[in-house]
């Protein structure tokens, strides 16, 4: 059952693609970019990353969307959550000097990029700063979108273990620590 959902998923991705406004930036290496990304303004409460960057309301930023699709398609054949992790883990790595590129090409406004997701661990390693989503009915928004791709992620397709161990949280990295980590 999950395959056929997962090929659904597929052939309706395009369509997301397009109505979302989201492009790929550029990869290097064979592989394509893990991300797609678009300029957004951001709307939640004001902070400050670890390297003094302020990010206020309005603020010019680049969200970062997961490939879902692609990942669980890739994915699907893997039993070990660790290694799924390993794979992920590079192909983030991987996209992130794309991600930079894309930046540099758009505005000195761009502040830094942000992103929402369930898959929190490891990132600090990758230069990222997770900061809670504070508004609850956008978390529970957030969480309710990401069910789906819990679902079909989990091995053994259960809700529980989703129930209980997923939250939604914001990846922040400043477009200087971008640069200083990932620029070529």
């Amino acid at each position: 059952m999950k395959g056929y959902l997962i090929s659904l998923w597929n052939l309706l991705d395009p369509l997301y693609y397009v109505c979302s406004r989201l492009i790929h930036p550029p990869c290097e290496g064979a592989e394509r970019n893990i991300f797609r990304v678009r300029l957004t303004q951001y709307k939640g409460k004001n902070i400050v990353l670890s390297d003094g960057t302020p990010i206020n309301k309005n603020d010019t930023l680049v969200k970062i969307h997961l490939h879902n699709a692609r990942i669980l398609k890739e994915l699907k054949g893997i039993k070990s959550e660790i290694k799924k992790a390993k794979i992920i883990y590079r192909y983030v790595q991987h996209s992130l000097p794309g991600v930079e590129v894309y930046i540099r090409s758009c505005s000195d406004e761009v502040k830094g990029i942000i992103g929402i997701t369930l898959l929190n661990k490891g990132c600090e390693r990758l230069g990222f700063e997770i900061v809670d989503i504070s508004n609850p009915i956008y978390k529970w928004f957030k969480w309710t979108a990401f069910l789906p791709i819990g679902i079909l992620s989990n091995k053994n397709g259960s809700i529980g273990y989703f129930l209980k161990h997923q939250q939604p949280n914001y990846l922040f990295m400043s477009t200087k620590k971008l640069s200083n980590m990932y620029k070529h």
